[in-house]
């Protein structure tokens, strides 16, 4: 059976390619390798030469320095007082209930919830003034949206949830680059792990490639078992990377070659396609299955006890490991989402009820650990300057205990939704090293320095990559949208 899907709208960048992503050459029952991972390299690769385009019309400092990026992603509002922007001297129910420690900057402390993080300020930007000011988005699901797309969903409430992902969403920023940002050897070009973004039952929302095709959807990671099974990463089942038992590479690629025999008898295939190239995308995807270097990357087995133990024999701490050896292996994009739903209890950072003992015994050394470990990590091994790496959640927690913000209940020793100002870790890739960006007020409750929108930092991260923020895309509709519509902050980088 063949489709041929006629030619539609193609985005500004795209102006010299022949087809565009909707143009999807599909081959039914003779489909000898099935033919998806294959028309997945091809729609990933559709912009491999588009580098003389607007996007490539900027530069500054840190531009085009990231080769990857890990983005680790803290759904569901850590505590910016109670983890690294503490306060001292103020009222009772603002003061953390956590003692204060130094950290290897002069003058910076964190409490003694980040010790290991503390010793390792010196390698990373802190952003003391992440803020939605003027509008905040108290709702988790609205929060994350737009942190992970740069756009606001259509239906926003104080607190609940939305509605699920869409085909019309705006793509995750992780989607955006490996169309913009291909790559050229044969690896997993982008991967999210170890469970999806979620609030409640709405699953996934701002973390597809939206508009822009399943093409570029991440590479989803998720195994099976309860999330405080903190083993499961060691159990991961990557199959579909995986040759069939019955099936051996010389046989995979005498089927491949028995492929070519038989599309060079059908003319009429090969006119529809003759400008696709299409044996160089099932050449690219043998190579990803028979070459197992995706396979071997996702093998934590391979690693030694003191790395192991470097990173924390936990959930989190595991797909920050994963996280390195992917990017290691060349993979473009990771992100590492917190291993608990945004809206829910034990480890997970919304600590309306309970805030000391999840905080202190559960959810901060799962985070201290596993960044301090990646951060040292890739610095050691050569990797930070080329991988950006950050550290962020939807928003921060209220300056005052027990109050509430978004509708929730809030015991004494909790704090609601915080969308003003919050704080996040960049760091590689050109991002200046023991930096202080910005600086809250007295309780943390607004930036008093340097505000930065989860917009900016979007926008930056476009940026480290060498693309223009404002380049020009197209949604369902043909209507042209940016990026992201602001621009990146030169302060983070050196």
């Amino acid at each position: 059976m063949l489709n041929i899907q006629g030619a539609s709208g193609k985005d500004v960048c795209d102006s010299s390619l022949g087809r565009t992503r909707r143009d999807i050459l599909r081959v039914g029952s003779s489909g000898m390798l099935g033919l998806s991972l294959a028309n997945l390299i091809q729609l990933q690769s559709a912009t491999a030469n588009n580098n003389n385009n607007k996007n490539d019309i900027a530069g500054g400092p840190g531009w085009g320095k990231a080769r990857s990026v890990i983005m680790c992603y803290l759904q569901g509002g850590p505590s910016h007082l109670d983890l690294w922007d503490p306060k001292e001297n103020v009222p009772d129910n603002v003061q953390s209930v956590f003692k204060n420690i130094n950290t290897k900057l002069p003058g910076v402390q964190f409490t003694e919830n980040l010790p290991k993080l503390a010793k390792v300020n010196d390698k990373f930007t802190m952003i003391r003034s992440m803020s939605y000011t003027p509008n905040g988005l108290f709702n988790h699901t609205a929060a994350i949206y737009q942190m992970m797309t740069g756009y606001t969903t259509d239906k926003v409430s104080p607190s609940g949830q939305l509605e699920p992902p869409s085909p019309k969403d705006f793509p995750n920023f992780g989607s955006n680059i490996i169309r913009l940002r291909p790559l050229k050897e044969p690896m997993l070009p982008f991967v999210m792990l170890p469970r999806p973004l979620q609030e409640s039952n709405v699953v996934g929302k701002g973390g597809t490639a939206g508009f822009l095709g399943k093409a570029y959807d991440p590479y989803t990671l998720y195994p099976g078992g309860g999330d405080m099974d903190m083993k499961k990463m060691t159990r991961i089942k990557i199959d579909d990377l995986k040759l069939r038992p019955e099936v051996f590479s010389v046989r995979l690629n005498r089927r491949a070659n028995l492929r070519n025999t038989i599309n060079a008898g059908l003319p009429t295939l090969d006119k529809a396609t003759k400008d696709l190239n299409l044996n160089s995308y099932y050449e690219q995807a043998l190579d990803l299955i028979v070459s197992g270097r995706a396979r071997e990357a996702f093998d934590l087995a391979a690693e030694g006890h003191a790395t192991r133990e470097l990173y924390g024999r936990n959930t989190f701490g595991d797909s920050c490991l994963l996280a390195r050896r992917l990017v290691e292996a060349g993979t473009r994009v990771v992100e590492v989402v917190w291993p608990k739903v945004a809206n829910s209890d034990n480890h997970s950072w919304d600590h309306h009820v309970g805030l000391s003992n999840r905080m202190k015994n559960q959810s901060a050394p799962m985070l201290d650990g596993a960044v301090s470990g990646l951060i040292s990590d890739l610095d050691e091994r050569g990797l930070l300057d080329e991988t950006l790496v950050v550290v962020i959640g939807e928003f921060g927690r209220s300056p005052q205990r027990g109050v509430s913000t978004s509708g929730n209940g809030n015991s004494d020793d909790g704090r609601d939704h915080w969308p003003y100002c919050y704080t996040g870790i960049i760091a590689g890739a050109g991002v200046k090293r023991g930096n202080v960006h910005g600086k809250s007020d007295k309780t943390a409750s607004a930036p008093l320095e340097d505000p930065v929108h989860p917009q900016e930092l979007l926008a930056s991260i476009y940026h480290s990559f060498g693309i223009n923020p404002e380049t020009i895309v197209y949604n369902h509709l043909n209507q042209p949208r940016e990026l992201v519509k602001a621009e990146a902050v030169n302060a983070f980088f050196a």
